[in-house]
């Protein structure tokens, strides 16, 4: 269902899997700026949410999920977390907070269904309680260093009320899970307290520039998390077992992943961007496809590949018939960290 922003002067829908929100509104490159140097609202209310509420949500979602969840704070710092498969693919990427009464969390759209039931098919006799609430609650980002000024001017106007806020300092966005029917009025509130409203197009470029791949966009079927950089991000090394987990470790301390994510500079002179999943070529072979892409208020257009671990750092590739050169993200020497002595000990 098309958001009620879609309405604004100016805006033009995105292309799938986010076409129904803006992709900007009429002006993307100040929108871009406005979310680095000041403060801007973002639509995400694509995004799948579900909530999960009772007192074992914690200890739950930890022995299910890649994340230390036990003795998680409300409102504690940003935190993701995967759900794998039992051989590490990811299934599902999770923004997540909670409220100190449910654990809430947006995912990628049309996906927030299919992970409440997975959930819900894993209670057992848990005490916990899980919905789906896509299309009733709406993720509305705030960007930029002045990003408070926006969460104030809500709190004033009585909007946020106890609206889960999940705020990511690294990355200067603060997400807030309002109830969808306040979407329309929290928009003109912020706007009129001075923030501007920015499009999917400029968050993109901003993700795409920060090395944020994102589930389905930027990955296939078989990705793991070593390969997307997201050891670290949203896979706790340090805690116990949960569905892939037996592939994290023997990555981590014996083994290399088989692919690398990279970030793509593309040639400015082409008119167009490349096709999401259209293939990474270098020397004339075949080395990885492309993910998501976008342009960026300063670096130009901007992607995000995978490519083959052991792909010279340094090749350049060719996607679509645009060049493009690459900055790594991940790199070729993760994994394998484990000191094994193999020498005979004398006796």
């Amino acid at each position: 269902m098309n958001s009620p922003l879609l309405t604004l002067s100016g805006a033009v829908a995105a292309e799938e899997p986010d076409s129904d929100v803006a992709a900007h509104y009429g002006a993307p490159a100040q929108e871009g700026r406005a979310m680095e140097r000041g403060a801007a609202w973002t639509d995400r209310s694509n995004r799948g949410v579900v909530r999960v509420t009772g007192p074992d949500r914690l200890s739950w979602l930890h022995s299910m999920t890649s994340q230390h969840l036990t003795g998680l704070s409300p409102a504690e710092g940003v935190t993701e977390s995967l759900v794998m498969d039992a051989n590490g693919r990811v299934q599902h990427h999770m923004s997540i907070v909670d409220d100190g009464a449910a654990l809430w969390a947006h995912t990628e759209p049309g996906t927030g269904a299919e992970l409440a039931r997975f959930l819900d098919s894993m209670r057992f006799m848990m005490r916990v309680e899980v919905d789906d609430l896509s299309g009733r609650y709406a993720v509305l980002t705030l960007s930029g260093p002045d990003r408070g000024s926006g969460t104030a001017a809500l709190r004033a106007a009585g909007l946020l009320g106890d609206a889960p806020v999940r705020d990511d300092a690294a990355n200067a966005e603060t997400d807030l899970l309002l109830p969808a029917d306040s979407l329309g009025a929290a928009a003109d509130t912020l706007t009129g307290a001075g923030v501007v409203p920015a499009g999917l197009w400029a968050y993109e470029a901003a993700r795409i520039a920060a090395h944020r791949p994102r589930l389905g966009l930027d990955t296939d079927p078989r990705a793991i998390p070593h390969e997307m950089g997201w050891v670290g991000p949203a896979v706790h090394l340090d805690k116990g077992c949960y569905p892939g987990q037996e592939v994290v470790a023997r990555i981590h301390n014996v083994g290399r992943p088989p692919r690398r994510l990279v970030m793509l500079h593309l040639d400015g002179t082409a008119e167009r961007l490349p096709a999401r999943g259209a293939a990474l070529e270098s020397g004339g072979r075949t080395v990885g496809f492309a993910g998501s892409s976008a342009r960026h208020h300063e670096l130009g257009p901007i992607g995000l590949g995978l490519v083959k671990r052991n792909t010279p750092v340094d090749a350049e590739f060719t996607v679509n018939g645009i060049a493009a050169a690459q900055e790594v993200v991940v790199s070729p020497d993760t994994g394998a960290n484990a000191q094994i002595d193999m020498r005979r000990r004398p006796r």
